[in-house]
């Protein structure tokens, strides 16, 4: 009743007669409160306030406030009011299409039957039969006189009695070249008036009788049978005309013919809605479904991918494109599975489905077994296409699957639908995101080609804030096509603001964020209280040890929950138990984020600490970690394991940009003692990839350990940074940075950050030119170093010992330290420092006159750099064994095959 009169107060008189045909109870008035709590009720939990949608109380009334676009009753009206101002039949049957296609069965259909529903009821439909109608009307200017009649088929024998509807009907199958089956209906027709109400067809229909039997009758659509069609429709016309008045007998088998109950014509259903407009590429996947159509006569396909991604405008055109394949016609049912509306019951769909096909109502099948059992039937032996667009999961498509060998039924959804793959053999096809190109390609054929031709990288950055997600793109292009003084460059500025992004990619009732909502909303509890919990998270990637320390739960019931996810294109699986979460996801996690969004962010941190020093642990072996977890850290139940240290190096330069993130985050939270723990964690990538612009998070990571306090951590960040910055060719910097490394360490009793230290800075000062300080240095930290039983730190001391001393001229000195780090080295430490101590070995013999020994050194030096896919360590012991007498040489090492793949840089000259 309220959304018969949106926008307009009903009292409670007129809502009481609706909901009682007689007399009220005696508490109808607290009933009918009851009611409206319940729907207020239904609306909170379904945001409708966000929509404009609210029920008001008004003194003795109620008014559903809403904006009218939202009601379908509404916009189908205004869709008739456009076609009566219409002259162009093509518009008309592109909006009536559109029009009809919102309607999902009998007006109020479930509600219960009281007059102050039936008459708009009735009304509506009358509507819909003059939309009906007019269509067919439009078809036929067109000159498509078979899709008229087919539209007016299924509503013929829904409403037999409807004259002009049978009258228009009749004109139509005669101009599609079906004269005989049109005088058929007339008989039937007129044989229905009189046995059910007693009486003779009126005018409309006798007028259109007499129009088939006159001899200038439209053109059949088969001018070869003219003969024999023409010959019969006469003999069949005149016998009939004498029958009527009363003057001669028709032959016995016209006599049969007239009286008998005529068999139902095929009917050739065609309910696509119109072609997408603005369709972009999708290439591989219109070729995967053209591939699996034709190697699998009677496929079924699941169209599967994210909400917003284009899975119905993929249907559709690709629907479109082969409709010819499809002689016995097309069926389409939007099943409503991830929609604000309930969805559609499987007896409505299969009714509609059969009135399509042809079945009259009065021949409708009454229970659900029945009417799936006569759609099997007429679908049977058919080429039809079967479109289920939209569901929400296996079980509700398998009672809709045709019958027909030769049907093809596609289905779209948000789910996965393995259960249709399991039991059913569909074929998936998944849709994802349009690449770059395609997506600005997308934006110009909104927009136009002229803006985004104007500004390309503003089109493409934008295109990249929009995942590629061809919702979010058109939406993004409708803000830009209402308001074009703003240009692309500027609402590109307003999109990278990830706190108001989805805000900007909502236009009106769509946007992402209301997309997104309905998956979640159909999600089981745990997959939606494991979303919720998702909003700290940062970057892309997701593992199930992550999404347990976000949520705080055990990961086993994390990782169930992320497979439900998976399965509803929340998220993306890329591997065993490893996820992808894109932006706009992420955003939209962030904005459900609970109270406790801080605590979240806190968990994360620490979860990515520990993964850290089990990286640092893998790429590393034998290291000493370069700092402990914060005091008060939340442990983790799940840390990434690291095979060897080629897969930590891996991981690290895949996460850089969200170790990067991160840091930001930890920082803007004011989480120092995390953030400075999440710079240091990441100093094997740092030394193996140094000349990389690590500078910026390096100080980043000394500022917060200056903020947090803390002398050791700032010993560690001055004496790394200071390292990368003379890595880089800056001396002065480096320096100045690595003179306060040691006495930070001192003053915070690190023994082993004071060595490190040491070392660091006597390896600037050999590159700057300084030949006296760094053997001090190194002598002193070689020393603290074996008092504290710090292996790796000893090693690192003498292979930097040992190539000072080669500088100075002290070659046999330099070989006993190189000898003594390389026996510590093997076989625990990591390869590329055992190449570079076998390098300084082979030098340091060489220039005492071992040479033979000095060859044997660098020949294994270069097949474990090798091995190892150490360039920079195979190019330095390849130059000193090219220094050697060439007899000494001896053979170039046989190739081995490269087992890791580790990233390539500078050697690993310093923690």
């Amino acid at each position: 009743m309220l959304l018969a009169h949106p926008n307009t107060p009903v009292g409670v008189e007129r809502l009481t007669e609706a909901l009682w045909d007689e007399e009220p109870p005696r508490h109808a008035r607290t009933v009918l409160q009851g009611h409206v709590s319940r729907l207020r009720a239904v609306f909170a939990q379904y945001d409708a306030a966000a929509h404009g949608v609210e029920l008001l109380t008004q003194g003795p009334a109620y008014r559903l406030r809403l904006p009218e676009a939202l009601v379908d009753a509404h916009r189908f009206e205004e869709s008739l009011r456009f076609v009566r101002r219409s002259v162009d039949p093509g518009e008309v049957v592109a909006v009536l299409r559109e029009a009809l296609g919102l309607w999902q069965g009998p007006a109020f259909a479930g509600t219960v039957h009281r007059a102050p529903l039936e008459a708009p009821a009735q009304a509506l439909e009358e509507l819909r039969l003059t939309a009906v109608e007019a269509l067919a009307r439009a078809y036929g200017q067109l000159g498509d006189h078979g899709t008229a009649a087919s539209v007016l088929r299924a509503e013929a024998a829904a409403h037999p009695l409807r004259e002009p509807l049978v009258a228009q009907l009749m004109l139509a199958l005669a101009r599609a070249g079906r004269q005989a089956d049109a005088l058929d209906r007339f008989h039937h027709t007129r044989k229905l008036l009189a046995d059910e109400i007693g009486v003779d067809p009126a005018p409309v229909l006798i007028d259109a009788y007499h129009t088939l039997l006159r001899t200038d009758a439209p053109a059949r659509a088969h001018p070869d049978a003219d003969a024999c069609a023409d010959a019969g429709d006469r003999a069949r016309a005149h016998a009939h005309a004498d029958a009527d008045n009363g003057t001669a007998r028709p032959p016995a088998a016209l006599a049969h013919a007239a009286h008998a109950a005529p068999a139902e014509p095929a009917v050739t259903p065609q309910l696509l809605p119109r072609r997408p407009r603005g369709f972009i590429a999708r290439r591989d996947e219109l070729a995967a479904l053209d591939r699996i159509t034709t190697a699998v006569p009677g496929s079924l396909i699941t169209l599967t991918g994210s909400a917003g991604v284009g899975k119905t405008a993929l249907a559709v055109h690709w629907s479109h494109r082969r409709r010819a394949d499809f002689p016995d016609g097309t069926l389409f049912v939007d099943l409503c599975g991830f929609s604000p509306t309930p969805g559609r019951e499987t007896p409505a769909v299969l009714r509609e489905f059969l009135l399509a096909l042809g079945v009259p109502v009065e021949r409708m099948p009454g229970s659900p077994a029945a009417l799936g059992a006569r759609y099997r039937e007429l679908t049977a032996g058919r080429r039809l296409l079967v479109v289920l667009d939209n569901a929400v999961d296996s079980e509700q498509i398998r009672p809709l699957l045709p019958g027909g060998d030769e049907c093809v039924t596609l289905v779209t959804s948000r789910d996965r639908l393995d259960g249709l793959v399991a039991t059913d053999a569909a074929r998936p096809v998944t849709v994802g995101a349009l690449p770059a190109a395609d997506s600005t390609a997308l934006l110009a054929a909104v927009l136009g080609p002229e803006p985004v031709a104007a500004e390309p990288e503003a089109a493409a950055r934008l295109a990249g804030l929009c995942d590629g997600l061809p919702l979010a793109l058109r939406v993004a292009a409708a803000r830009l096509a209402t308001r074009p003084h703003r240009g692309l460059a500027s609402f590109v500025g307003e999109l990278a603001d990830e706190q108001h992004r989805l805000d900007l990619l909502r236009a009106e009732d769509a946007g992402v964020a209301a997309a997104l909502g309905l998956s979640l909303r159909h999600l089981p509890e745990p997959a939606r209280w494991l979303f919720h919990h998702l909003g700290p998270h940062i970057g892309a990637t997701l593992d199930t040890g992550t999404a347990a320390a976000l949520a705080d739960c055990p990961p086993p019931r994390a990782a169930r929950a992320l497979d439900q996810l998976a399965a509803a294109q929340l998220v993306v699986e890329t591997g065993p138990q490893s996820y992808v979460l894109h932006d706009l996801v992420r955003l939209f996690a962030r904005s459900l984020a609970p109270d406790d969004e801080p605590a979240g962010l806190l968990r994360l941190l620490d979860h990515w600490v520990q993964t850290l020093l089990a990286a640092c642990a893998a790429a590393e072996p034998g290291g000493e970690p370069c700092c402990a977890l914060p005091p008060g850290a939340r442990r983790s139940a799940e840390i990434r394991r690291f095979a060897d240290r080629t897969a930590a190096l891996a991981w690290y330069s895949a996460e850089r940009g969200t170790l990067r993130a991160t840091v930001d985050a930890a920082i803007a939270a004011g989480l120092h003692d995390r953030a400075w723990r999440l710079v240091l964690l990441q100093w094997p990538l740092i030394v193996w990839q140094v000349r990389d612009g690590w500078v910026p998070l390096l100080e980043q990571g000394l500022a917060s350990a200056e903020l947090d306090g803390d002398p050791a951590a700032q010993s560690r960040a001055s004496a790394l940074l200071g390292w990368v910055l003379s890595e880089e060719g800056r001396p002065e910097e480096a320096l100045a940075r690595l003179e306060r490394a040691p006495d930070l360490a001192v003053r915070a009793g690190d023994f082993e950050g004071e060595a490190v230290a040491r070392i660091n800075l006597a390896v600037a000062l050999m590159r700057h030119g300084d030949r006296q300080r760094p053997g001090g240095l190194l002598a002193d930290a070689l020393a603290l170093a074996e008092r504290e039983g710090l292996t790796e730190t000893v090693t690192l001391a003498h292979q930097h010992l040992a190539q000072h001393l080669i500088s100075v001229g002290a070659a046999a000195e330099a070989a006993e330290h190189a000898a003594r780090g390389l026996a510590l080295a093997e076989p625990l430490l990591a390869a590329p420092r055992r190449v570079v101590l076998r390098t300084l070995h082979g030098e340091a013999l060489a220039a005492v006159g071992r040479t033979g020994e000095a060859a044997r050194q660098l020949h294994e030096a270069i097949r474990e750099a090798r091995a190892n896919a150490y360039e920079e360590g195979e190019v330095a012991a390849r130059l000193a064994l090219d220094g050697l007498p060439e007899p000494e040489r001896g053979p170039d090492p046989a190739p081995v095959p490269v087992w890791s793949a580790g990233a390539r840089g500078r050697s690993p000259l310093s923690e």
